[in-house]
């Protein structure tokens, strides 16, 4: 049984939706919270509601996520794309990072899934969801 998507919360910013189950993934979102230094980006995990009900609304399974997402309003990245999109909203040096739009997404997809789809395989998985520090918690949804 399917639960129909509820409208998702309006939230200022970009938000990432990260599993927070992933080893990789929690590193990747305590990262991007350390080096956000403008506080951009808003972050959620697909196990949480708010990330739960972002993933039906475009379309994918919360229960069988193929990739992390950056929403923006209506606007949804994935995959390598997504990627690229957090490292140039991290400002200098990170943003750097968006030099490998260069290569095509044909190119760099590929590559993102198959770390994606063996993440707790190479990184390992947390038996319970990864929790943001206290001084961060007001940056997650």
């Amino acid at each position: 049984m399917t639960t129909p998507a509820r409208p998702a919360p309006a939230f200022a910013g970009p938000i990432i939706l990260f599993d927070a189950q992933c080893v990789l993934c929690s590193a990747n979102a305590r990262f991007v919270l350390e080096h956000d230094r403008a506080a951009r980006f808003r972050l959620a995990s697909m196990q949480g509601a708010v990330g739960q009900s972002l993933y039906r609304r475009h379309g994918m399974d919360p229960n069988d996520p193929v990739s992390l997402l950056v929403v923006e309003g209506d606007r949804m990245r994935r995959d390598s794309d997504a990627v690229l999109r957090i490292y140039e909203g991290l400002g200098f040096p990170w943003r750097l990072a968006g030099l490998l739009r260069i290569v095509p997404a044909a190119l760099r997809d590929p590559v993102y899934r198959l770390v994606a789809r063996n993440r707790y395989r190479l990184f390992g998985r947390r038996d319970t969801c990864w929790m943001a520090p206290e001084h961060y918690r007001d940056r997650i949804l």
